[in-house]
């Protein structure tokens, strides 16, 4: 995921796979924390914690503006 020039991209192991397809996920926005540290998740190395709810079922419903914003901005 691009978060903008003085961030860079990150990598991230999140598990959206129920109502997101990987096609569909491309440029699309999204709410992630990039301060934490790197996590070591099986082979992969998660970079970036994407932010949502769960749904009915327990899956993920990420968080996204509504409308477009720079890459890298911060939440408040």
């Amino acid at each position: 995921m691009d978060f903008g020039p003085d961030i860079g991209e990150r990598k991230s192991s999140a598990q959206v796979t129920r109502h997101y397809t990987a096609e569909e996920l491309v440029g699309r926005q999204v709410v992630a924390v990039v301060n934490f540290p790197p996590k070591q998740i099986g082979p992969f190395r998660s970079e970036i914690l994407v932010l949502g709810f769960p749904d009915a079922d327990g899956e993920v419903v990420m968080i996204e503006p509504n409308r477009p914003v720079p890459n890298g901005g911060r939440l408040f």
